[in-house]
């Protein structure tokens, strides 16, 4: 299990207090030495104090690896996040793109059979002058026809935005309404008159 951030933090500061207090150590023991007058007491006091350095150089080398570590486990912690992000992103896009598929397969069958109907309509009219007349007017009436309903079609998906809008709106404003009747009804003049 894992210890807290706050727990990392006490056992960091210890380790660099306890680097800071063998330095300190060290040059306590020099100038102790160095007072004594001994050759033989300064020689000891000096390795002490190269040892202790090394010591404490070791510990803070050590916190500055788990200082790295914890960073770089941050850092990985984020890219895994990015490619989550990335991933729903991308299935966002299949998805769209699925979607625009799937219109674009039902607009080419419906060209099919509009192409298909004026191939019918062209054959008929090799038959009879009257027939092309007719056949060519209800085929120009279908492509009215069809460039109303896509109007059509397009004003109703505005609107159906537009309404989706202003249901959002609506909504935010009833939540905000009923915090605020929440709020008048804890207020303390409303409690007297309850």
């Amino acid at each position: 299990m894992a210890s807290s951030p706050s727990s990392r933090r006490r056992q960091r500061s210890a380790r660099l207090v306890a680097a800071v207090a063998l330095l300190l150590v060290a040059a306590t023991a020099v100038a102790g030495a160095l007072m004594s007058g001994s050759p033989v007491v300064l020689s000891v006091a000096a390795v002490a104090a190269v040892a202790l350095g090394v010591a404490a150089t070791r510990i803070t080398h050590t916190e500055l690896m788990v200082s790295r570590r914890e960073g770089y486990g941050g850092l990985a912690r984020q890219a895994q996040a990015y490619a989550a992000i990335t991933e729903a992103r991308a299935e966002e896009n299949s998805r769209f793109v699925a979607t625009l598929r799937e219109r674009i397969d039902v607009s080419e069958t419906a060209l099919e059979q509009i192409e298909e109907a004026l191939c019918a309509a062209q054959h008929r009219a090799a038959e009879a002058a009257r027939t092309i007349r007719s056949e060519s007017e209800r085929a120009d009436r279908a492509e009215t026809e069809s460039v109303v309903v896509a109007r059509r079609l397009e004003e109703a998906e505005e609107r159906a935005a537009e309404a989706i809008v202003r249901v959002a709106e609506l909504e935010q404003e009833r939540d905000l309404l009923l915090a605020e009747l929440d709020a008048w009804r804890s207020a303390p003049a409303y409690r007297k008159h309850a």
